[in-house]
């Protein structure tokens, strides 16, 4: 019977804040670049709240709101084909599918960006989901119907992989399902209780393992 795990890709596998930092440091300058990027921490959520903006366009505003010269507001869309994998991703992704896996992404992004990161992982995965198709964000539970839809998948044989409490954690755990957090900044889970936490990818697919055996 198969089993899938499902991963949310910026954050947890490509390193997110990495790239937004690197430009808005290009754009802003590297001593505001740690300011600028909690500020766009505040607003993105805002932009996706109902939904209507495709990820670029949500990219694009928020770098309008956060003061971009003209010219340069396409600038995090333009540079995040490029945002790498963060460097044990790959071997991770590798060692789990070869176990037997099946591994599917749930962004809340476009499918022509989340293609360009794909490369950069070194596999071909078996199912993505994008906000593009569900025309929602996470934490909204479009990505995961959407994925029992396409797939069949039981949640009993299924683990939720991600680095964000807000967008993936609580709506897995809601939806009952295995949870593995990667607590890449040493966050505080407060109330929520994901079944594994885990400071980075290494040793991914023993854990999966010992979830669903």
């Amino acid at each position: 019977m198969q089993r899938w795990a499902t991963f949310d890709c910026y954050g947890t596998l490509i390193d997110w804040n990495g790239g937004i930092r690197t430009e808005l440091a290009r754009v802003f300058g590297p001593e505001q670049a740690d300011e600028q990027l909690a500020r766009y921490h505040e607003i993105e959520p805002e932009l996706q709240a109902d939904g209507k903006r495709s990820y670029r366009d949500v990219l694009t505003e928020a770098m309008r709101r956060l003061g971009a010269p003209a010219g340069e507001e396409h600038g995090l869309a333009g540079s995040l084909p490029s945002w790498p994998a963060f460097p044990e991703a790959p071997a991770a992704l590798a060692e789990a599918a070869r176990r037997g896996w099946r591994l599917a992404i749930l962004s809340n992004t476009d499918r022509d960006l989340i293609a360009a990161s794909k490369r950069h992982l070194g596999l071909a995965f078996d199912e993505t989901v994008v906000a593009e198709d569900v025309g929602s964000y996470k934490p909204a539970l479009g990505h995961w119907r959407e994925f029992e839809r396409r797939t069949g998948a039981r949640p009993a044989r299924q683990v939720h992989v991600g680095a964000s409490l807000l967008h993936d954690m609580a709506p897995a755990i809601e939806l009952g399902l295995r949870t593995i957090w990667i607590d890449r900044l040493g966050e505080d889970a407060g109330e929520l209780r994901p079944d594994r936490v885990l400071p980075d990818l290494a040793g991914l697919a023993d854990v999966l393992d010992e979830l669903v055996p």
